[in-house]
């Protein structure tokens, strides 16, 4: 495997999840006039079709 490729395509597929998940967020807070309203609790499950792979993330987004 070549681990520099690797790297890279990881990275750019982290980096669009990271990008996409915020407009996302943005987006839903938005439209659900949840600005200000404590916290948003999120979970993000990340699977690889063809594995065992099952991570789960879960945390807290302050709307201050």
């Amino acid at each position: 495997m070549d681990e520099q490729r690797f790297n890279m395509s990881m990275r750019k597929y982290l980096k669009e999840v990271g990008v996409t998940s915020q407009q996302e967020i943005e987006r839903v807070v938005r439209e659900e006039g949840l600005a200000g309203k404590g916290k948003l609790k999120v979970k993000m499950v990340l699977t690889a079709k063809g594995t065992g792979l099952n991570h789960v993330v879960e945390g807290e987004i302050d709307l201050v």
